[in-house]
């Protein structure tokens, strides 16, 4: 039930910048409700980026509910779709946690290693890159558009969940096994034309998604999200189709 009152909340917000304005300048009980839709949504990805990052599971989880609590508590209440994306801001906040963080570690004591006379330091390798970020989101958006396929049609989410998990099947026996699973016999030209239209039905929502979170999306915004996210050679039709 709550997952539901989640996905009808953000249904009935135009843009994520329309929730982000919800969560911290609605009345509070709507504020919460707004707030637990936004961390539910993007928490797989704020976490993934923080263990990416930080490399220690204890460490993410830490900064993971330091960002909740920013957000619970109203701090990015300044937050505005005129300066940037949504996940621009994301990207920021977490940026600076993660920079924080790594402050407050060099700051403690650290023991020196064998012969070593000089100061600890902390290798490059471990700030966190617009590489990791942008992996972390972008499997957070497929995940989101999974979700759409399923709850809009579970024919087409089973058919192309299984063709996604089994790329060598045969259209033949992909309808061997989808028929088991249906309870009815599918031939392999039924399939093949279930699995051409759930993929266009699965670009279409990966694209609604994404625009959720663009203050003023536009289709040159959305090929320049979608090719930073090395989405865009999987989505062309897509975008083509988009009417904004």
């Amino acid at each position: 039930m709550a997952d539901a009152n989640k996905d009808r909340l953000l249904a009935n917000t135009n843009t994520l910048w329309g929730l982000v304005t919800e969560a911290n300048h609605g009345p509070e009980e709507a504020a919460q409700r707004a707030r637990a839709a936004l961390l539910d949504r993007y928490k797989g990805a704020v976490h993934a980026y923080l263990l990416g990052a930080l490399r220690d599971a204890n460490a993410a989880d830490d900064l993971a509910q330091e960002f909740y609590l920013r957000f619970v508590r109203g701090d990015l209440r300044n937050a505005n779709p005129e300066k940037g994306r949504f996940r621009d801001l994301v990207k920021t906040t977490l940026f600076h946690l993660i920079v924080d963080y790594q402050r407050r570690q060099k700051a403690r004591p650290q023991p020196l290693p064998p012969d070593d006379i000089g100061s600890a330091s902390v290798s490059p390798d471990v700030l966190p890159s617009e590489e990791q970020f942008l992996d972390s989101w972008r499997q957070q958006l497929l995940g989101q558009a999974w979700n759409a396929l399923r709850l809009h049609d579970t024919t087409y989410y089973t058919v192309l969940l299984l063709r996604a998990e089994n790329s060598e099947l045969s259209s033949a026996e992909m309808a061997e096994q989808l028929s088991v699973q249906f309870g009815h016999a599918v031939s392999a030209d039924w399939v093949r034309t279930r699995v051409k239209r759930a993929r266009e039905q699965f670009t279409d929502l990966l694209l609604d998604e994404l625009a959720q979170s663009m203050a003023n999306p536009t289709r040159e915004h959305m090929e320049e999200e979608l090719a930073d996210l090395q989405l865009l050679v999987y989505c062309q039709d897509a975008v083509a189709r988009w009417k904004g």
